[in-house]
């Protein structure tokens, strides 16, 4: 096979010395006897044998090339992963009682930084890996925490992640009672008392637009709030009622009286209503009532001004004539609004869902089940079945 190999390159490559013009190829003899046409197609066959096999050869050795160059991409991460160097963290638990703060919008690099700089953290890397590792890089909360220096990354990122170890950002919820928000700001921002209660004596001068009549109720928007940075009572209120203004120039809630009066009618229905389907009938109640000139007799008015859940009613708070805000006894709204309303309380005041209620009563604590009505005999069936519901549970 070898001899034939060489045979093959010598027929078809002709050498010249440097400087020589190429010889033309000669043509072949005519073949002289009928042996020597067999010896040149026998010649011709080993040939194309020739040609096949180096082809083959060729092939062959291009496949394996690719085989081993793509087992090693394959296997190159793996191997670089495996050698790579691991960010440098302390073991834990951790030293020094420390207070560390995330400000709103920081990122996973940035309070890492922060972490290394205060000691808590070995390295910045340790902490972006665990937080990586814990999929919890959109997770991070604002609001100061207490940690240790030297601590274990991955516990540094069980805490900061935890809204509920968050101290000094304050959190506004629908319905809530501005004295309640005041008092909560107040702790969580460490400022003095005496600084929000001046504000709330000085009827919120230079904070509260002329409607508000002196009166923060209502006037507190929804929300998180980064007391602990603020500085001092006057921003911290003022951020509220001004976000408060705000969002209601975007709901398109008329100005002056009008105002309060959605604010009124919005806090009261956001008191009554257990599941967001009744808000719109609940406004309506108190459209309807309002329209008829009866007592809107609602139960949160009279818990509000007795600082007390409706649970906690006594027949004596709902039959003092005394109380501005018992609206069991006196017709029309009450004094200011009784806590502060959400968008869909708002909305519902504005646009109230069309009906003749005018009365509502929850049947069933558990669910939240609750019936309107537009006559006292379906009402007092309905108070029936409420009565029975307590009963059957203990109430």
């Amino acid at each position: 096979m070898a001899e034939d190999i060489q045979n093959f390159f010598e027929e078809k490559v002709q050498w010249v010395e440097p400087g020589q013009a190429p010889v033309p190829a000669q043509p072949p003899r005519p073949p002289r006897s009928r042996r020597e046409m067999r010896k040149q197609r026998q010649k011709r066959q080993r040939r194309r044998r020739m040609t096949v096999i180096i082809v083959l050869l060729a092939l062959v050795i291009v496949a394996t090339c690719a085989f081993f160059v793509t087992r090693s991409l394959k296997n190159g991460s793996p191997r670089i992963s495996a050698t790579k160097e691991v960010a440098q963290d302390y073991t834990g638990p951790g030293d020094k009682p420390i207070q560390f703060t995330v400000e709103s919008g920081q990122g996973a690099e940035q309070v890492g930084l922060n972490l290394l700089h205060a000691d808590v953290v070995r390295s910045s890397g340790a902490f972006v890996q665990a937080i990586t590792n814990a999929q919890a890089t959109d997770k991070l909360f604002p609001g100061t925490f207490d940690l240790k220096t030297k601590m274990k990354a991955s516990d540094v990122v069980m805490i900061l992640t935890d809204r509920s170890k968050a101290r000094g950002f304050l959190q506004v919820r629908s319905g809530d009672r501005a004295r309640d928000v005041i008092t909560r700001a107040q702790q969580l921002s460490g400022l003095p008392k005496q600084d929000f209660d001046s504000i709330l004596d000085a009827k919120g001068q230079g904070i509260l637009p002329e409607e508000a009549q002196g009166n923060f109720e209502g006037w507190l928007e929804p929300g998180e709030y980064d007391v602990k940075s603020m500085g001092s009572a006057q921003k911290i209120l003022s951020s509220m009622v001004t976000k408060r203004v705000r969002k209601l120039d975007e709901l398109g809630v008329p100005q002056g009286a009008d105002r309060q009066d959605v604010l009124i009618k919005a806090s009261i229905t956001e008191a009554e209503v257990n599941k967001p389907q009744y808000y719109g009938k609940v406004a309506r109640v108190i459209d309807n009532r309002l329209a008829r000139n009866m007592p809107l007799g609602m139960d949160s008015t009279v818990a509000y001004s007795n600082k007390v859940s409706a649970l906690e009613l006594t027949n004596q708070m709902l039959q003092n004539p005394d109380d501005a805000y018992n609206t069991r006894v006196h017709k029309g709204l009450p004094p200011a609004p009784i806590g502060s309303a959400g968008d869909s309380a708002i909305k519902a005041a504005m646009s109230p869902e069309e009906g003749d209620w005018i009365y509502f009563v929850t049947v069933n604590l558990d669910t939240g089940e609750t019936r309107f009505s537009d006559n006292e005999g379906q009402f007092n069936s309905d108070v029936k079945e409420y009565k029975q519901w307590e009963s059957d549970h203990g109430k």
